[in-house]
């Protein structure tokens, strides 16, 4: 019989994208950033910087893996490009994305391309894909101007977001408890993907943003426990009490916090540690709010029966329970490190 939190050990370590994998996405971003570079500054558009972003950078991104008929999130990987507007032109979406997809079939003529609202995507048949992302740049190296689809602008950090999930990660390595941050974010993810894929409600598009929200406030309020098993059940029932509840949820890590002004039609508040005044829930409603504490309330309840499953010897009701949380994957992949 394996103990529980060895299962979750094994499980975590399978969910990560394999290291070859890793590897060859180091290489394609690069490839993929020298080229649609070089292609921006023929065309007259200077690019200030590329930085790393994303789950890539954080250590928190996925394998990808089809569960039934749902692929569960891959590690895509996010290729921001800064550029230094000289005209009016070189500030607008409308005209920034299709130079994108221009210097990205260029770049890449075999392969294929999707645009969305904010960036063109090239998609690999590796089954890799890379967001190409424009941003403006501000006379503060560390921070751009992230251009929405409805003309707004918005201040944003490439490199504080980052920063912001792996201070907490170096953090959690300090308290000598054998569970990792980022680890933990990856499991969070996880239990998303599982969670959109059988809920079957209007709750189908759970950001990765605000799950690494949810988990770095869970991580500074209720700390690291012992297991990975202990952890995510006590953050699970903090968060679902914030959501149910409908804490605000706001840092300090870089500055001061939100505005105290709140539209009066705001149902919950989770403020963006980089632009407290970016609300990433604002459209949210309280059928979604009630939706998502309803997730964490069972996956509290079934992370707390597993454990006391497996402290009496029942493994097999205690690995029921967690494939309430984590899918059917959890079983073989939960076995053996691989």
């Amino acid at each position: 019989m394996l103990l529980l939190n060895q299962r979750f050990e094994n499980f975590i370590r399978w969910t990560r994208p394999e290291p070859e994998t890793m590897a060859d996405i180091s290489r394609q971003r690069d490839d993929v950033r020298s080229r649609v570079r070089g292609q921006a500054e023929e065309d007259g558009l200077t690019v200030r910087s590329t930085p790393n972003s994303g789950s890539f950078a954080t250590a928190t991104g996925l394998r990808r893996h089809m569960r039934g008929l749902s692929e569960v999130e891959g590690q895509d990987v996010d290729v921001p490009f800064v550029v230094a507007p000289k005209t009016e032109d070189d500030e607008r979406l409308e005209v920034l994305l299709p130079r994108f997809e221009k210097y990205a079939r260029i770049s890449y003529p075999d392969t294929e391309r999707e645009t969305s609202k904010s960036s063109v995507k090239l998609k690999f048949t590796s089954n890799l894909s890379y967001d190409l992302v424009p941003l403006l740049a501000t006379r503060d190296r560390d921070r751009q101007i992230l251009i929405r689809a409805d003309g707004e602008r918005r201040e944003t950090s490439v490199q504080k977001h980052v920063e912001f999930i792996t201070s907490r990660t170096k953090k959690g390595l300090t308290t000598g408890v054998a569970v990792e941050f980022n680890e933990l974010i990856r499991l969070g993810k996880w239990w998303r993907c599982v969670r959109q894929a059988e809920d079957g409600s209007s709750l189908t598009d759970v950001p990765s943003f605000l799950i690494n929200l949810l988990f770095a406030h869970a991580f500074d309020v209720r700390g690291l426990r012992e297991t990975y098993a202990a952890t995510t059940a006590d953050w699970f029932g903090h968060l679902a009490r914030v959501v149910r509840k409908r804490i605000p949820i706001s840092f300090s890590d870089y500055g001061t916090g939100p505005a105290a002004s709140t539209a009066p039609s705001t149902v919950w508040a989770v403020h963006d540690p980089v632009n407290p005044d970016n609300n990433i829930v604002s459209k949210w409603t309280g059928i979604m709010c009630d939706g998502l504490a309803e997730w964490l309330e069972e996956g509290r309840d079934a992370m707390y029966d597993a454990m006391a499953a497996f402290d009496d010897d029942r493994e097999t009701d205690g690995i029921d329970h967690l494939v309430k949380v984590l899918g059917t994957a959890f079983i073989p992949h939960s076995e053996a490190a691989t």
